[in-house]
């Protein structure tokens, strides 16, 4: 056999063997979300994660969206672990009864932003929390809060005077709380409803971060945005998959995917959030919504009728076994320490 032959069968014969090699095992993961697929927390968090996911296993995990949500969005956490899903995400404040603990970084007193709020909170929950079970279910793989939330409203708002009755709508937890204790006729639905709820007139306002109005198109049918410094509050998210599909994977993507997850995600999502906030922020000078920062004595009056719910959260924390008032306190060292870059 001439040397240009033998050379053409090795190549063929390593061909065919190449060929017979399996295909690296490839699993195929779906994953959705509850807002819209424009929305940071879809494109920038939950899209960007699935991609990091991807090339840190080397294409063996991949992650496709549902082209709906299975459930409304206080269903999600039992979309999850129900496998009608197999990754999202929900904020805690939709289902407080079931997750009392990630009401912490929601309290009046947090960060001043979402990256640092998040970060701080990941380490207060991955220490401290995440033993006592409110996630089990799920395979939780990182938690994250929202930027400070605010007031806007269809009226003007100068004093807490002007609060009482207004018809607010929160995605609960301590958001509704807060506007309780200030004496608005607070209710709770989704975020994607408000639109209606505020152009129908069954809501007077909202409590959200600076993002959400213009992601939910709310400039139109506002008039005033009411800022507090750090706001009045936050909303804390657990970032979830299916446990029986996290317990098939291989260890080794196990592993990779752990690397991931955790304070990376609440980092991931604090700085999509913040930046989210940052062009809210530039939108909502353009439209035409008047932009008032509270008076001392009106952010006075707001931390003295919060009070109590920081107390009533140190109460029902405790009850669970946990040291709730140290805790807090280390919370919020932890955020000064975040804020300070370490």
């Amino acid at each position: 056999m001439s040397h240009m032959k033998s050379l053409v069968v090795t190549s063929l014969l390593l061909g065919l063997v190449a060929a017979a090699r399996p295909a690296p095992a490839q699993t195929i993961l779906t994953m959705s979300s509850w807002v819209s697929p424009q929305h940071h927390l879809t494109a920038n968090v939950l899209q960007v994660w699935a991609n990091d996911v991807e090339k840190a296993t080397g294409g063996r995990v991949k992650f496709t969206m549902l082209p709906k949500h299975p459930s409304a969005p206080p269903g999600t956490f039992d979309a999850v672990r129900d496998g009608l899903v197999d990754l999202s995400f929900v904020t805690a404040s939709y289902t407080p009864a079931r997750h009392l603990l990630p009401l912490m970084p929601e309290l009046p007193g947090s960060g001043d932003t979402a990256l640092v709020n998040s970060v701080a909170y990941s380490r207060i929950h991955w220490k401290y929390f995440q033993k006592v079970g409110e996630y089990r279910g799920v395979k939780l793989l990182g938690v994250f809060t929202h930027g400070p939330g605010q007031m806007f409203t269809k009226k003007p708002v100068a004093s807490i005077g002007d609060v009482q009755g207004l018809k607010i709508r929160t995605g609960g937890g301590v958001a509704e709380q807060v506007a309780k204790a200030l004496g608005a006729s607070a209710f709770v639905k989704p975020a994607p409803e408000s639109y209606e709820l505020l152009s129908s007139g069954v809501a007077d306002g909202v409590f959200f971060p600076l993002e959400s109005i213009i992601s939910f198109k709310l400039d139109t049918v506002l008039e005033q945005a009411t800022l507090f410094p750090g706001g009045m509050y936050s909303s804390a998210f657990g970032f979830f998959m299916n446990e029986e599909k996290w317990n098939k994977l291989p260890k080794q993507d196990q592993d990779a995917i752990e690397k991931i997850s955790g304070e990376y995600i609440a980092r991931l999502a604090g700085n999509s959030w913040d930046e989210a906030d940052r062009k809210g922020m530039e939108a909502l000078k353009k439209s035409g919504v008047k932009i008032v920062h509270a008076n001392p004595a009106f952010v006075a009056e707001v931390k003295k009728r919060s009070a109590p719910i920081v107390e009533e959260w140190i109460k029902q924390a405790s009850a669970k076994g946990v040291d709730a008032a140290r805790i807090l306190t280390e919370f919020q060292d932890e955020l000064k320490k975040v804020a300070a870059g370490k």
